[in-house]
Order: C-alpha cells, then sequence, then structure tokens
C-alpha cells in the first residue's frame, strides 16, 4: 500500500492504535493495570498441560489423599490435652499460643497443607512457559491467603476471645476505623496516625538548606556538626518512587544525620512528586537534569573534590547508568559509588516481575498514558500483593476485625507518604529494565550510544537486604559478576526498606561484609555466605568506615551553597517538593 492510500484511509494505523491505547487504559483502570489476557493465557497454558500430564495428575491425586490422612492424624493427636507430637505451625500469624488449641490447631495446619498443594499443582507441570508458571502459582497463592483462617472470624481465636471478652466492643470499635479511613481516603487526607510523623518537625529534621532546585528536584545540602569534615563530599540519590527522607527519618533512624555526626558533607536529592504535566519526562531528562546536574552543583560548591556517591533503589539503578556514562565520557569526578537495594541486571528481579508480562505491560502502558502517570496507589498495591498476608489482611484484621489502632512508627509514617511515576519515563524503565534486561547487556543508550557497567573502575559498596522482596538480595549481588572493579558486598538482615533504615542502636540487625579486588575469580551468592561470618550490629558503621578508608584527609566544611555559581541557599530543608 502506498503512502497516498494510506492518507486516503478512514481509519489511519495512528488512530487505530490511539482507539485500542483508550480501551486498554480504560480497562486498566478496572484491573489496576494487570492484563486480563495474560492471566487467561497463563492459566490456560498451565490447566491444559496438566490435563494432559497424568502422572502429574496422579501424583496430585496421592499428594490429596496424603494431607487428607496427615490432617486426619493432626485433628486425632490435636483433640488431646497437649496437642503431642504436631508438626509445627510456620505460618507467622498462627504462633500465639490460641492457635495451638483445637480446633484452631487444625485450621491452621490444614491452611499449610493446602498452601503446599497450591505449589505442588502449579509447579512443576511439563510445558507450561516459566513465566506462566509463576504466574498461575502467585495468584494460587493469594487465593490460598485468602481463603486463611487467621483472616476469617469464627476461625481465628483471637478475634472470638476478644469479641466474648469485650462483648462485640471491637466490632464497634472496628466500623468506626472503617468509616473514618473511608472517610479520609474519599477527601484526600492522610491515614489516621500520621499526625505524630510531620514532615520537618518530627521527621526530615536534619538541618540543612535547598541549594539548587529544577523541575525535576531540589538538592538539600546538610549543616555541617564537626569543625572538620572528610574532604570528599557524600552525594546520595534516592528513588523518585519514594521521598527522599526515607534516608532521614527521626534521629535514631537518620542516615543522612548519622553521616553528617561522622564528619561527612552530605548532599541529597529531593524529588519532585510528578503530576499528569510531567507525563512527557523520561530517563534522559531525570539522567541529564536529574543526576547529572546533582553532581555538576556538587562540584561547583565543593571544588576540586570528587564525589562519595550513593543510590538507593531505583536511584541506584540511575546512578549505575550515570556512572557508566561518566567512564565512557572520561568524566572522572566520582570517588566511589554505594549502592543500596538498586539492581542493575533484571534477569531474576524477583516476584514483582510474575506481573509484568508483555500484555500487563502494555495495560499499565495504557493506564499511565491516560493519566499522565502512575499513581501510589497502583505500586503500593503490587508491593503489597507479593506479602499481602502482612501488608494487606493481618492490618485491615486488626483494624476492622479487633479494633485496634493503627499503631504506626515512623518508617510506616514514610510508606504511607506516596509518590507517582511519570508516564515516559516509567514506561521507558520497564522497558529498558524489566522487560529487555539492556542496561545488563550493554545495550542501554544514553545520548545515542550504549553505555556498560563494566567500564565503571571507582570502588563500588552494594549492599542487599535478606528479605527483600522488591530487590531480592541475590538479584542485587550480580554486579560481582558484571563489573570487575574493587567492590564490597554487605548483606544485612531486614527487607527492602527496614534493612536500609536501621541506625546503630538496632537491636536485631546483623550483617556480613566482604571485599573482592579486581582480578578476584567469582564467588556465586550462597557460597560468598557461607564463607563470610555473620556479624552483629548495623551495618552503617561498616559503611562509613568503608567511605573514610577510601577519602582524603579532613578539611573545613565548604560553604553552604555558593551564589556566584547560582547556587544560593533558598530555603531550609525539607524544601518543597517533599510536600508534593
Amino acid at each position: 500500500m502506498t503512502d497516498e492510500d494510506e492518507k486516503k484511509r478512514l481509519l489511519p494505523p495512528e488512530k487505530a492504535r490511539e482507539i485500542d491505547h483508550q480501551l486498554r487504559g480504560q480497562l486498566a483502570v478496572a484491573t489496576r493495570g494487570v492484563s486480563p489476557v495474560d492471566v487467561a493465557a497463563a492459566v490456560v497454558d498451565w490447566a491444559g498441560h496438566l490435563a494432559l500430564s497424568p502422572g502429574k495428575l496422579l501424583s496430585l491425586a496421592e499428594s490429596l489423599a496424603r494431607n487428607g490422612v496427615e490432617l486426619a492424624k493432626i485433628t486425632s493427636k490435636a483433640m488431646k490435652p497437649n496437642g503431642e507430637d504436631l508438626p509445627q505451625i510456620v505460618d507467622r500469624r498462627m504462633l500465639s499460643e490460641d492457635w495451638q488449641k483445637w480446633p484452631f490447631n487444625v485450621f491452621a495446619h490444614g491452611h499449610r497443607l493446602a498452601k503446599a498443594l497450591a505449589v505442588e499443582a502449579t509447579t512443576g507441570v511439563d510445558g507450561v512457559s516459566e513465566d506462566h508458571e509463576q504466574l498461575v502459582s502467585f495468584l494460587a497463592n493469594q487465593l490460598v491467603e485468602m481463603a486463611s483462617p487467621a483472616n476469617v472470624p469464627f476461625t481465628n481465636p483471637e478475634f472470638i476471645l476478644t469479641t466474648r471478652e469485650e462483648r462485640g466492643a471491637n466490632l464497634r470499635r472496628g466500623v468506626h476505623n472503617l468509616a473514618e479511613d473511608l472517610r479520609r481516603k474519599r477527601s484526600g487526607e492522610l491515614p489516621q496516625g500520621l499526625e505524630e510523623f510531620v514532615v520537618g518537625k518530627d521527621i526530615g529534621i536534619t538541618p540543612g538548606k535547598v541549594v539548587y532546585q529544577n523541575r525535576l528536584f531540589e538538592l538539600i545540602q546538610y549543616k555541617p556538626q564537626t569543625e572538620e569534615v572528610v574532604s570528599e563530599p557524600v552525594l546520595i540519590v534516592p528513588a523518585w518512587i519514594m521521598k527522599y527522607y526515607i534516608l532521614d527519618l527521626s534521629p535514631r533512624n537518620s542516615l543522612v544525620r548519622y553521616l553528617v555526626s561522622q564528619g561527612k558533607t552530605v548532599f541529597i536529592m529531593s524529588w519532585k512528586n510528578p503530576d499528569e504535566t510531567d507525563r512527557d519526562l523520561g530517563m534522559h531528562e531525570y539522567l541529564h537534569d536529574g543526576v547529572m546536574t546533582a553532581i555538576d552543583a556538587v562540584s561547583t560548591i565543593v571544588p576540586k573534590r570528587k564525589i562519595h556517591s550513593v543510590g538507593y533503589c531505583l536511584g541506584g539503578t540511575l546512578l549505575s547508568i550515570a556512572a557508566a556514562y561518566m567512564a565512557r565520557e572520561g568524566d572522572d569526578r566520582l570517588k566511589t559509588m554505594s549502592l543500596f537495594a538498586a539492581q542493575i541486571d533484571f534477569r531474576e528481579a524477583g516476584e514483582i516481575t510474575t506481573m509484568l508480562g508483555e500484555g500487563t505491560f502494555t495495560f499499565l502502558e495504557a493506564l499511565m498514558r491516560k493519566q499522565g502517570y502512575l499513581t501510589m496507589e497502583n505500586m503500593t498495591g503490587a508491593f503489597a500483593a507479593l506479602r499481602v498476608s502482612d501488608l494487606v489482611y493481618d492490618p485491615a484484621f486488626q483494624r476492622y476485625m479487633l479494633g485496634k489502632d493503627r499503631s504506626l512508627n515512623d518508617l510506616m509514617a514514610w510508606n504511607e507518604d506516596g509518590t507517582r511515576m511519570p508516564y515516559k519515563m516509567h514506561t521507558e524503565y520497564l522497558r529498558n529494565c524489566y522487560m529487555e534486561n539492556n542496561l545488563a547487556e550493554a545495550r542501554y543508550e544514553v545520548d545515542g550510544k550504549p553505555v556498560c557497567v563494566g567500564d565503571i573502575k571507582v570502588p563500588t559498596f552494594v549492599l542487599g537486604t535478606v528479605t527483600d522482596h522488591v530487590a531480592p538480595w541475590k538479584s542485587v549481588y550480580k554486579p560481582m559478576r558484571l563489573m570487575n572493579n574493587e567492590m564490597t558486598f554487605t548483606l544485612t538482615t531486614g527487607g527492602h526498606n527496614a534493612g536500609i533504615a536501621c541506625g546503630p542502636d538496632h537491636p536485631r540487625r546483623k550483617h556480613r561484609i566482604a571485599t573482592r579486588q579486581p582480578g578476584d575469580l567469582y564467588t556465586d551468592p550462597d557460597q560468598w555466605v557461607a564463607q563470610n561470618e555473620l556479624v552483629d550490629g548495623s551495618w552503617w558503621p561498616a559503611w562509613n568506615a568503608w567511605l573514610d578508608e577510601r577519602s582524603g584527609g579532613r578539611v573545613k566544611p565548604p560553604s553552604t551553597g555558593k551564589a556566584k555559581a547560582g547556587y544560593k541557599p533558598l530555603r531550609d530543608a525539607p524544601g518543597l517538593y517533599v510536600f508534593g
């Protein structure tokens, strides 16, 4: 068909695609960005191949019979006074003494057996694609967790005892809590309990000044707390999926305050929370107008000094792109690079990829195209689904069935203060990183040419957290294979956020740490764990010592900003963008 024929068509291809986008956008609002086609394809793939696997079906039938016999034995033993020789209950919500009594221990073990059978039924079916297997297994787990006896009032001993003792007062409080939460959501108010954690008053209070601002971020320079400081400044690049003050929570959990107290000159980027007018901001802008502009500012305010660069989560991925770009261009302004719970290679990027097939990607793209951004609710919903029992069902049961007030700490309060993601940036990020893994494969282009993380030669500190569901530590570990520089890997207890925001006073944190020199042979993650001793305490002091060992001497603190160069102090920290 000629170009002239194309012009004469009543429905040109561009218009047809626009109609498709509009339909997908409408559907995506209802499905929260999940493609029903992806789900249906996965279920059909699994069910069809299972139907053609008589051996697997016989094995499942045998497992079902065995589980029935085991549950009968458990029921018999559970009815005895001591409930002797019962298997251990591992579900965190069913560990109390009340769950060890009949009939609740039977309910708990029935749930345990159902979960095991669901895993067996949805995995190991010959012919099912890996992506479909993961999705079907994930969906089956969601259904089993929904039917947990801990979620059902009359199979939950805590609800029964509480209701009996309080004569239903817990239900009255629960109804009131539900009504209050719905009212606050409709009016756009923050959840109840956040009044105790006000940004700039209770959290995010380390003294500092905003010394630069553009359409993407504010740059905060913190006030020195020591007479002399380490000569090299620290620049922190947080993820724009989160408010920056996760690194400046209450004083005991503030990494920023800790660094400043240890004699560091600290700068941090506070990203603007985008709206529909920012829909066309892409990865190019976040790199050049974001990280590279911040590096220019720090290099001007603290001249002739290299920079200790730090990236957290998505900010670490962007910092890796920036460092590879700088290496390609011969820009040597970085002294070190530290990556916290950040991924470079996304081939095994964790459970979140279960929900990110090609169909769901197109639905998300249509949803963001319609709105101009991805909402906080879409993102938190996806992450909550990874730990639906702990993050959805249990909090709801405690608040609405038991009538308990929400008990928040500084980290939980921060978690309620979410952000949005611009359409173009998030589409490019998902496509380049999660879908095509271009950064790890040296195909990610900056200014029309690919960058390679293997070109990064500065000493690098990489931190993973043991129970991270967003950036699994074995995925975070992959720079140990992709890069050949001096690299220190640290593995700490805790999760994606709690493992980072844990000061030296935290009573339960432990970590492992080891440094690999250029040219050393590769060690796989499991072997690395076996070779390195678990050390008591937070990783903060170990990282601070690592920075000191790779720094120059101590000098007088630099000035706050540099007005003549365009970096005049604009306002006190925490600035304005954090309230957006």
